[in-house]
């Protein structure tokens, strides 16, 4: 039975804090999200605890009639406790090397086993959407292809969709969303 993963990377939030809310602009991209998703067979919701994505998941989840489950494991990685003044320098570096780990954050390769985790739990026959954050969505796409990295997370749109289908060996990842012009598209970019 195929798996079916749609990977959503929050709507616009007012900051990076685990309690940002989102902006006027973020609820309404929640809104098309959750029209977006109206016609799409989802049995299970799966969030982040952070604010904005709770916020992004519970228009999905009221078209959908679906409890939002919250899973830790897809809060966003911690790049370091410091605060750096080149850290897109430093975010680059550990879509390099994913060993790299700064004083009080986590790895790439660690955010990745995490995050990874989540998917392997998902039955087989499933359809889940997973609310995310930019950094651990790349990663977790990474996860499925090696060549999604740095140039992909800075191409990626809040919100954006991914979709990961799973059929036995057989993957097929796709980008779904258009937020320019917030509608949907098809087009296979990995």
């Amino acid at each position: 039975m195929e798996k079916v993963i749609y990977i959503v990377r929050h709507c616009s939030g007012e900051g990076q804090a685990p309690d940002a809310v989102l902006t006027a602009e973020g609820i309404v991209q929640a809104g098309q999200l959750a029209e977006f998703f109206d016609g799409i067979d989802v049995d299970r919701i799966i969030t982040s605890p952070f604010t904005r994505a709770r916020e992004t998941a519970r228009p999905i989840a009221k078209v959908k009639n679906i409890h939002v489950e919250v899973d830790s494991r897809l809060k966003e990685r911690v790049l370091s406790s410091n605060e750096f003044k080149d850290w897109l320098i430093k975010l680059e570096d550990t879509f390099f090397d994913l060993h790299l780990k700064y004083e009080g954050g986590e790895s790439s390769h660690e955010a990745m086993s995490r995050v990874c985790n989540v998917m392997d739990g998902l039955g087989d026959g499933s359809r889940t959407v997973l609310v995310t954050h930019g950094n651990l969505m790349a990663l977790l796409l990474r996860c499925y292809d090696e060549r999604f990295g740095f140039d992909q997370w800075q191409s990626l749109t809040n919100p954006d969709v991914y979709v990961i289908k799973v059929m036995g060996e057989k993957l097929n990842m796709e980008r779904i969303w258009n937020s320019e012009k917030t509608s949907h598209m098809n087009k296979k970019i990995v």
